[in-house]
């Protein structure tokens, strides 16, 4: 039986001394008909492993039920065929950049703080979620003729709280539902991170993007026995939506990743090869420094990452780069680069030919209509992507008075007697114009992606803290909630001719291919909103930059016709969406 195993200072297989050379590559983010291709590229950069998170909230949408769990299982298999091992990071929390860090919408309404603590509740969520989860990992070991070498228990929680018991029953329960590989925990190389995020008897790793020795210098106070390992090597990052477009040259990451080797360390590329947030899933961080409490700052939709190996699967400078690097590590040549997928043959104009207003839309494809004293929340509505359409009545007669959302999240268009009134955004809650009664409002609000890292994860979408005008708050507030999934099919959709005046709405069309394959989706003068081809959502995009086209991956089109539709949000440019290669 082949045996992976911790030493005193280094891994062990079968008593043999290895290096883990991996590279972050997740699953869910890559369509799957270009998993081998993906890992392929791995192998040819110089990798002996690849590694991903485990999303819960993308596998079990409504408590106890589950989609498409087994994915995880035919990505390992995918990776033992390429020839790699494996580590695993099932959470519960991932960050990533993901929607709510991994953590079901429906979870953190209900628990909101106690989620991630040894709260009962919570547990028992969770050992639901591991009993679904963790056979496909448990006979995916190498101990079974899998290729998985390690399993990370949590991430990064010294970073979030410090709840030690909780880490404990977390560690207890893996190994009591058959985990026999080494476990690890992963976390920044500070003090109060190490404290608060290891756990005893279990391999603890570093996340950084430079420094090695000092951040390995810090984990020896720590761990002053056993292999040393860089969980998350930063060779780049991700990007916000209003944001500058940001990378790292690739000899500087060349030099970073050489200082961690010459550490004697392993390594785990963060990101080896991003891929994309497809269907909305990108979340959201917290700017304002250290404590990330300050402004929303939502993810784009492309997880490119500035990665060696890029959103559409090619290798940049970087990739050559550290090849070079990892040639050296390497226990003989390096194999060569796999044939590239697919590209589209010929660029394409999206000719449209109806539209639905999104009120329409909203009867045909949204959950139902609740009416109460104060605003539901998206948790309380369960949308977990989308928006919801909040309407209320100012009563009268009354004099103008402002109009406020207060504790909004995300972002609202107001309309007043039917006319657009304005659009609101957190920290920008109060309409310019004042309203007088009687007057009947609508809000459509949208989450722009819940907060994946820091201690306002989990917190709700929608209007959390009342609608007032002027100091009354309004009261018998009606809402609706339409979920992004629910306009995977819009079969019954009632569409009329176009309108031709840009109007927020659904927008149906068709591109003819010549040539399927990979390529990318323009969409100049549109605003924001989200794309499905084929019934495959693309995700969010938005003219607030710096991501301006989406990717296709070529497995979604089809030759000949192909249907493309278009949820805007605000303003359209009708007729202006083009189809192009790479």
């Amino acid at each position: 039986m082949t045996e992976f195993e911790v030493g005193e200072t280094d891994f062990l297989l079968d008593g043999r001394p290895v290096r883990l050379l991996s590279g972050a590559l997740h699953y869910f983010r890559v369509h799957e008909e270009h998993w081998g291709h993906r890992l392929a590229m791995l192998r040819a950069m110089g990798l002996n492993c690849v590694e991903t998170y485990v999303p819960w909230n993308l596998h079990e949408p409504a408590p106890g039920t589950y989609d498409d769990v087994e994915a995880l299982g035919r990505f390992l298999d995918a990776a033992r065929k390429a020839g790699l091992w494996a580590i695993v990071r099932p959470g519960p929390y991932i960050c990533a950049e993901w929607e709510n860090g991994g953590l079901p919408h429906w979870l953190t309404g209900e628990l909101g703080t106690r989620a991630r603590t040894r709260d009962e509740r919570f547990l028992a969520h969770l050992e639901r979620w591991f009993g679904v989860l963790l056979p496909g990992i448990v006979d995916r070991q190498i101990d079974r003729g899998g290729p998985v070498v390690l399993v990370q228990v949590e991430n990064e929680y010294g970073s979030y709280g410090s709840d030690a018991e909780y880490l404990r029953r977390l560690t207890d329960l893996l190994r009591e539902r058959g985990v026999t590989v080494p476990l690890c925990t992963s976390d920044g190389p500070e003090d109060q991170m190490l404290s608060g995020g290891c756990v005893p008897g279990v391999l603890a790793t570093v996340n950084f993007g430079s420094r090695a020795r000092e951040g390995f210098g810090t984990l020896r106070r720590y761990r002053p026995e056993g292999p040393l390992m860089c969980m998350e090597f930063w060779c780049g990052w991700f990007d916000h939506w209003g944001g500058e477009h940001i990378t790292r040259g690739a000899d500087d990451a060349a030099a970073a990743l050489r200082e961690i080797l010459e550490c004697g360390a392993s390594v785990n590329l963060y990101m080896a090869h991003g891929g994309t947030s497809f269907a909305g899933w990108s979340g959201a961080n917290r700017g304002g420094g250290a404590l990330h409490e300050g402004p929303l700052e939502p993810d784009v939709t492309s997880y490119d990452y500035d990665a060696p190996i890029d959103e559409f699967g090619r290798p940049t400078q970087k990739f050559w780069r550290l090849r070079e690097v990892l040639a050296e590590y390497a226990e003989g040549p390096l194999p060569e680069l796999p044939p590239a997928p697919a590209r589209l043959g010929a660029s394409a104009g999206v000719s449209l030919d109806g539209w639905a207003p999104l009120g329409v839309v909203l009867e045909a494809r949204g959950g139902p209509e609740t009416s109460g004293p104060v605003p539901p929340t998206f948790e309380e509505l369960d949308v977990d992507r989308g928006l919801v359409r909040y309407a209320v009545t100012v009563p009268g007669p009354r004099q103008p008075y402002p109009l406020t959302a207060r504790g909004l999240r995300d972002l609202a268009v107001v309309y007043v007697d039917g006319e657009r009134a304005g659009v609101l955004t957190e920290g920008d809650e109060r309409l310019k114009e004042p309203i007088a009664g009687h007057a009947r409002v609508e809000l459509w609000v949208e989450s722009l992606g819940r907060v994946n890292y820091g201690p306002r994860s989990g917190e709700p979408k929608g209007i959390t803290g009342g609608l007032l005008h002027e100091r009354q708050y309004l009261h018998g507030v009606r809402a609706r909630g339409l979920r992004l999934d629910a306009l995977d099919d819009i079969g019954d959709v009632p569409f009329q001719p176009l309108a031709g005046d840009g109007a927020p709405g659904l927008y149906r069309g068709s591109v003819t291919v010549r040539g399927a394959g990979d390529a990318r989706l323009e969409l100049p003068g549109w605003t924001r909103g989200f794309v499905w081809v084929n019934g495959f959502n693309l995700g969010r995009y938005w003219s607030a930059g710096p991501q301006r086209s989406l990717y296709v991956p070529g497995p979604v089109l089809r030759e000949g016709e192909n249907e493309v539709w278009l949820l805007e949000f605000e303003e359209a440019a009708a007729g202006a969406v083009l189809l192009r290669d790479l």
